[in-house]
């Protein structure tokens, strides 16, 4: 089971920064997950909200603001004094540091309410420019855009977020042409789960935080787990080796 660290693992570090993305390198963890919006001047940068009151020192939104005037945004010190400086990452920036690593990728594009413009061919660009096509998933709660990021490159890996209990989640899986489901933790059953799985449909289940909620969805055979707490899960997600067979040395 993967262990992806949500907005590159909130827990110690501000969300979406090189801080959180340089903390989920440390930590070990598998993969990173981040949300992507587009500036004023049509570039993709790497924030939650589709405003920046919450994560910076500033106000409005994010697509009344060129990269520019982002970056003059302070994007840590909300969270804690030392973090004081970080800035707002555009998705080129991400993609150069995370060329030198091994981590996986998980862009969530951030459609609603507010839609953005070929967002999603603006991502594929820049996820082709750097290589990454063959670890890298696209998700959204905005099931139109995994169609069009099927239509513009059928090869990459795409989720379906949802929160809730569909009647058939696969059939999301279906409509949208995407390869896996991402469900709200809670949204989980072994029914469908197993369902899922004999159609070859990856689950990747989000944001799974405490250890109870780590077993029940470890029990039901995600395929991987996104979580504010990456440090907290990585030993726990490597099967234990086999004890030795006590007539062996």
């Amino acid at each position: 089971m993967l262990i992806y660290a949500h907005r590159g693992g909130r827990e110690h570090t501000p969300e979406n920064t090189m801080a959180a993305f340089n903390n989920a390198l440390v930590c070990r963890a598998d993969g990173i997950e981040i949300d992507v919006h587009l500036t004023k001047d049509g570039q993709p940068v790497i924030c939650h909200d589709y405003k920046i009151d919450r994560t910076s020192n500033g106000s409005g939104l994010i697509k009344d603001f060129t990269l520019t005037q982002l970056k003059q945004f302070d994007f840590g010190g909300w969270f804690a004094p030392h973090f004081t400086g970080q800035k707002i990452v555009a998705l080129e920036e991400y993609l150069i540091w995370q060329t030198n690593t091994s981590l996986r990728l998980n862009i969530e594009i951030k459609n609603g309410p507010l839609l953005y413009q070929a967002i999603e061919k603006k991502v594929i660009q820049l996820v082709e420019a750097y290589r990454i096509s063959d670890r890298v998933i696209i998700s959204s709660f905005y099931h139109p855009s995994l169609l069009k990021i099927k239509e513009l490159n059928p090869t990459i890996k795409t989720g379906v977020l949802f929160e809730g209990r569909p009647i058939y989640p696969c059939q999301l899986v279906i409509d949208a042409k995407a390869d896996f489901l991402h469900p709200y933790w809670q949204s989980l059953d072994k029914d469908w789960a197993a369902c899922a799985h004999s159609w070859e449909i990856g689950i990747n289940t989000y944001t799974v935080n405490h250890t109870d909620e780590f077993e029940f969805v470890r029990n039901l055979g995600v395929d991987a787990i996104i979580t504010d707490c990456p440090g907290k899960f990585i030993s726990n997600s490597i099967p234990p080796l086999p004890k030795p067979h006590p007539l062996l040395p």
